[in-house]
């Protein structure tokens, strides 16, 4: 008799901590398809290139321009499904109540460096999206093709840091909610 195989369930610190994590999580799963779609056009490109001696123009940027979001975004992804990068040596030897402190300090840092990061990201955005005079003119690649890549992947880089920002609030917020229920404050 075949038994049925049991996908493992993610353990509690893994699952969504607010609506905004639960979207992350949903939308970045959907977006790694478009890594499956890299390997598709540059396996295409390999073979227009090796077999038939006929390069695209299009296909490398367009793998960079993908895999280059793909890779900010998923910074959200991970904060979102907290697997992003801890000092586990101090973090699992300590009891709950200083993990819930080093998860204020670690948020709080967070907001400040991702606040700043935005803002970076804004003045990058603004210039690769604005002439000096206000006008709209995305910057582009510069190649024979010339796709407005650049602009839109500051775009993505500006609207993550964003995101992460307000994942970095909303998770400060649940660490006071949860210092407090503990100490019954």
């Amino acid at each position: 008799m075949p038994t049925k195989k049991v996908m493992p369930q993610p353990q509690e610190d893994e699952q969504p901590k607010n609506k905004l994590d639960a979207a992350i999580l949903k939308v970045s799963n959907w977006l790694s398809m478009l890594f499956i779609f890299t390997v598709f056009i540059s396996f295409y490109e390999v073979v227009m290139r090796y077999v038939f001696n006929s390069p695209t123009i299009w296909v490398h940027e367009t793998a960079s321009f993908i895999g280059g979001s793909l890779f900010v975004i998923g910074g959200l992804y991970a904060f979102a499904s907290n697997k992003h990068v801890r000092v586990v040596l101090i973090y699992d030897v300590v009891s709950q109540r200083t993990r819930h402190y080093l998860n204020l300090l670690h948020h709080i840092i967070g907001i400040i460096f991702s606040a700043l990061m935005t803002y970076g990201a804004y003045t990058l955005v603004e210039s690769a999206w604005f002439s000096p005079l206000g006008e709209l003119r995305l910057n582009t690649s510069g190649s024979a093709w010339n796709p407005p890549f650049p602009a839109l992947l500051k775009a993505v880089i500006l609207i993550s840091f964003c995101i992460l920002t307000i994942q970095f609030l909303l998770h400060l917020i649940a660490e006071i909610k949860a210092l407090r229920k503990h100490s019954h404050v």
